[in-house]
């Protein structure tokens, strides 16, 4: 029986020593503030009608992602088409008047040769002539207007992004500048509100953690703005793979707003039983056992809030 006991004890000794122990002193660690983030896109444009008219036509829906210059609805408006028509037919009579004043002109000519009319005469002819081709030539370009504002029916995207919201329906009436959908482009980020008492702690650059469905991202604060509205101040968040599915989505974001101190210890030197953490600590060559309340994680360690001092010898598995 000695023998046994006495082998028993090498082995606990052997086991204690093969563990060793972490002298657990404070270290400096971030303070956290877990404020809610909203995800929005970074810019927010109309997509607006340049001509009044009747929506024929509307390509896309909410959560479309769409291209720059993309046709994404259709307006017309019916009295474009009688106004080219009226220029046709008036382009038609300038034509005809312009080929008379231009005979007039030749027998004018054969006149003025022969002696029987004078060069006055001659004179008013030409002018005739360049009138009718002046009138023309402003026809002309009162028809390309016309045909330009026709073609201004279709409504184009401004951005790449995506289609936010579509506040009109197939058979509207619109009128030119009223918005036909909003498009987020330019990228999706995270907008954060935080109190005014934390705006001098804030930090571009800092990193940041973004709790999402699928676990935690890792964040940047991009920038803070100067500007304090209703007690809060705005910061804006890049995520990487941030997920865009629904924009205006709230994540929880932990924002370092200074740091503390604090005790840590690995977290395979906790013990949990019956709902009760405790740890190990080796003093004066004995080995006894601690409750102790648990903080916040560190990595693999987690922070002690009680039980433990600076210097306790905590036991390592």
């Amino acid at each position: 029986m000695r023998l046994v006991l006495a082998g028993l004890a090498s082995l606990c000794l052997v086991s204690l020593a093969e563990a060793g122990s972490l002298v657990v002193q404070p270290v400096t660690v971030p303070e956290l503030k877990a404020v809610y983030g909203r995800v929005e896109a970074r810019d927010s444009l109309a997509a607006r009608a340049r001509v009044g008219g009747t929506l024929i036509s509307l390509d896309v829906s909410e959560g479309d992602v769409v291209t720059a210059g993309q046709r994404i609805a259709v307006v017309r408006d019916d009295k474009i088409e009688f106004q080219i028509s009226a220029l046709d037919a008036q382009l038609k009579a300038l034509a005809a008047q312009l080929q008379n004043a231009e005979a007039e002109l030749g027998r004018g000519q054969t006149l003025v040769e022969k002696g029987v009319t004078t060069s006055q005469r001659l004179d008013q002819l030409r002018t005739q002539v360049d009138v009718f081709r002046n009138q023309i030539a402003a026809a002309e370009a009162q028809r390309q207007v016309v045909v330009q504002q026709g073609a201004e029916g279709d409504v184009l995207a401004p951005v790449d992004g995506k289609v936010l919201t579509v506040p009109v329906t197939k058979g509207s009436v619109l009128m030119a500048g009223e918005t036909v959908i909003t498009l987020g482009g330019g990228g999706f980020f995270l907008r954060l509100s935080i109190p005014e008492r934390h705006a001098t702690l804030l930090k571009e650059g800092a990193p940041l953690a973004v709790e999402t469905v699928d676990g935690v991202l890792e964040g940047r604060l991009a920038k803070v703005y100067p500007q304090i509205q209703g007690g809060r101040v705005t910061a804006d968040v890049e995520v990487s793979g941030l997920p865009t599915d629904f924009v205006d989505a709230r994540l929880l974001v932990r924002v370092p707003v200074g740091t503390r101190q604090a005790l840590l210890v690995p977290t395979t030197a906790i013990h949990s039983r019956s709902g009760i953490d405790t740890v190990r600590v080796a003093y004066d060559g004995e080995e006894t056992s601690r409750t102790v309340v648990l903080g916040e994680r560190h990595g693999e360690d987690v922070e002690i809030l009680s039980g433990l001092s600076g210097g306790d010898a905590v036991v390592l598995p």
